[in-house]
């Protein structure tokens, strides 16, 4: 029982945010170095709204995943997140949002639709039943600590408020240096693995860690073999081990085998580094056979269509 516990109440959940007009794509405006603060900005006041306090509810983690946009919240006190479901059950949280982002954005409107998930849980189907929403909220512990680009988010938004002379201007050239893509990938010529060089097929090869290209291409051709390579990862790769992989297969399944597979390289990328070698991937792929895969993150062919 939640009530039974002494620790302090903590759960976890992610809002799924998609807008309905077809030329306002969130997830392109949060890739861009130039919208993501204000992006940020309207999520955060929102949020605010929603629990009468700043700290009321904390962000992980956005996740780009078009169409969607995925905001990984984390509780820390169960009042918080009951005042959270009923704004977000009144449809108040939704209409405080496309209007921060409208102002944010300067844009005429930002219609939303917007779903709620903990877990594999739809809590959309059962929000009028507020004690079950905050169960689901409760078994879902945050898996990962609040990540670096929000923490620099929230300096940026801290020093907007405090300057809020500057303009508009000049205010988003101050965090333009937040790039996408979201994840610090280094340069393609980078060496940064003691392991300078591994064989693959008899033939030698620079290690380097993996890439935004090498990821994307990764995700475009494991197909269900995602879960595969996965457990070959997990290894070496505490971030990866049970029950990880299959809780990606649940909490993805709705976007499909990219996604699944694109959120699980991110998990590596994530919690390994400079570690996050192309060695060690395609250690994981030889291990399960795919080296047509292998071939195409080395540059060995240029055909897509491996499989």
């Amino acid at each position: 029982k939640m009530a039974g516990s002494s620790a302090p109440w903590i759960g976890s959940a992610y809002l799924f945010l998609q807008s309905t007009c077809k030329t306002i794509v969130l997830p392109s405006l949060y890739e861009s170095s130039q919208k993501k603060p204000s992006v940020f900005k309207a999520l955060k006041l929102a949020l605010a709204d929603s629990t009468g306090s700043v700290n009321g509810v904390d962000m992980l983690k956005v996740h780009c995943s078009h169409p969607h946009l995925i905001v990984q919240l984390k509780f820390c006190k169960q009042e918080n997140c009951r005042r959270f479901l009923q704004s977000y059950r009144e449809g108040t949280l939704q209409e405080s949002l496309q209007n921060h982002l409208q102002l944010s954005l300067a844009m005429t409107a930002v219609p939303l639709e917007m779903e709620l998930k903990a877990g594999n849980k739809h809590l959309d189907n059962m929000l009028k039943d507020e004690d079950r929403c905050l169960e689901c909220i409760y078994r879902e512990k945050p898996d990962r600590l609040r990540d670096e680009e929000i923490t620099e988010l929230e300096e940026c938004l801290k020093s907007l408020i405090v300057h809020q002379s500057i303009n508009n201007n000049t205010a988003v050239k101050d965090c333009a240096s937040l790039n996408s893509p979201s994840l610090p990938y280094p340069s393609q010529g980078s060496s940064l693995s003691p392991q300078v060089t591994f064989i693959f097929q008899g033939q030698q090869f620079a290690n380097r860690t993996l890439t935004l290209d090498d990821h994307q291409k990764f995700a475009k051709l494991v197909s269900k073999k995602w879960k595969q390579v996965g457990r070959s990862l997990q290894k070496n790769c505490r971030a990866l081990r049970d029950p990880v992989i299959d809780n990606l297969a649940l909490e993805y399944d709705r976007e499909g085998l990219y996604e699944q597979a694109y959120q699980l390289l991110l998990r590596f990328i994530q919690s390994e580094g400079k570690k996050a070698t192309i060695a060690r991937l395609i250690a994981a792929l030889e291990e399960n056979g795919l080296i047509s895969l292998a071939e195409e993150l080395l540059g060995l062919h240029s055909n897509e269509d491996c499989f």
